[in-house]
C-alpha cells in the first residue's frame, strides 16, 4: 500500500525521485519498476502495472452506449503512459501529464492505498485546507450514506 506524502522536486527534464517506501510498495505489488501514470482529478496518478491492468480490465465491462463512460474512458486511458524507474529511482513524467497537473518544480507525492498521486505542491496544500474546513460536514454526509470508519 502507498501511504503518507513527501515533498519532492522535479528536475529540469521532468524527472521525479520516487520515495523509497513507494518504490518498495510498487515492487511488492509485482511492478518490476514499471508504473502507469495517468491524468485524474487534477493530478498525475501512478499505478503499479498489475493494478493498472486490473483497471483496464474493468473498462472492458462498461456500457459503451453511455457517452459519459466513453468520454471518461477516453480521457483516462488515452492519458496513460508507462514509465520505468531508472537506477536512481526516478521516473520521467511525460510533458502532457506535467501540463495537465500544473507540475513545474515543487510537487507532493501522496500515497493513496493502491496508487499514488503527484500534485503541484500549492494545489495539494489548498486541497488539504479545503478538506480540513469541510471535514465534519463531509464525515456526517458519508455516515448518512452508510460509510463506516472504525478508528
Amino acid at each position: 500500500m502507498f501511504r503518507g506524502h513527501s515533498n519532492r522536486s522535479l528536475d529540469p527534464k521532468g524527472r521525479l525521485m520516487i520515495p523509497p517506501e513507494f518504490r518498495k510498495a510498487a515492487a511488492s505489488l509485482g511492478s518490476d519498476g514499471a508504473l502507469m501514470l495517468t491524468n485524474f482529478d487534477g493530478c498525475v496518478v501512478g499505478y503499479p502495472l498489475p493494478e493498472w491492468e486490473r483497471i483496464e480490465e474493468s473498462f472492458n465491462r462498461i456500457n459503451v452506449l453511455d457517452k459519459r463512460l466513453r468520454n471518461f474512458q477516453r480521457f483516462f486511458i488515452s492519458g496513460a503512459m508507462e514509465v520505468s524507474l531508472d537506477k536512481q529511482g526516478r521516473i520521467l513524467i511525460p510533458p502532457h501529464l506535467r501540463s495537465y497537473a500544473g507540475l513545474d518544480k515543487e510537487v507532493v507525492v501522496a500515497g493513496v492505498g493502491k496508487k499514488f498521486e503527484i500534485w503541484n505542491q500549492d494545489v495539494f496544500e489548498a486541497k488539504r485546507r479545503e478538506m480540513e474546513e469541510a471535514f465534519d460536514e463531509d464525515m456526517a454526509e458519508l455516515a448518512d450514506k452508510g460509510f463506516e470508519l472504525h478508528l
